[in-house]
């Protein structure tokens, strides 16, 4: 599994694990469609292999609850660091580098 995690956090610009029913998640993702960024989100609770992923993330070393955030395939953070990122404005050139967002006008 350990495998797969990586593939589908390296293959894209960006990723969001995330769980349908969590609020954070909601916010994050709501945050990143606001922006136009192309976002990859992985519902947990709707994966058949989800509680596999969430463990695979908590080996890595992520053992707070969702959302997950990588770009660029880096490990952001939950919400919390993506919130700090966007407060500091650090969040659309991290998005820019990564390939995630093409067009912002600030």
């Amino acid at each position: 599994m350990a495998d797969e995690v990586s593939k589908m956090v390296k293959e894209k610009p960006a990723v969001i694990f995330s769980k349908s029913t969590c609020c954070m998640s909601h916010t994050i993702k709501t945050l990143f469609s606001d922006y136009g960024a192309n976002v990859t989100v992985y519902e947990l609770d709707e994966m058949p292999k989800g509680k596999e992923v969430e463990q695979d993330l908590a080996r890595r070393g992520y053992n707070s609850p969702v959302p997950v955030v990588f770009i660029g395939g880096e490990l952001v953070g939950g919400a919390s660091e993506v919130m700090s990122l966007h407060i500091n404005r650090s969040l659309v050139p991290m998005l820019k580098r990564a390939g995630a967002l093409w067009v912002w006008k600030d």
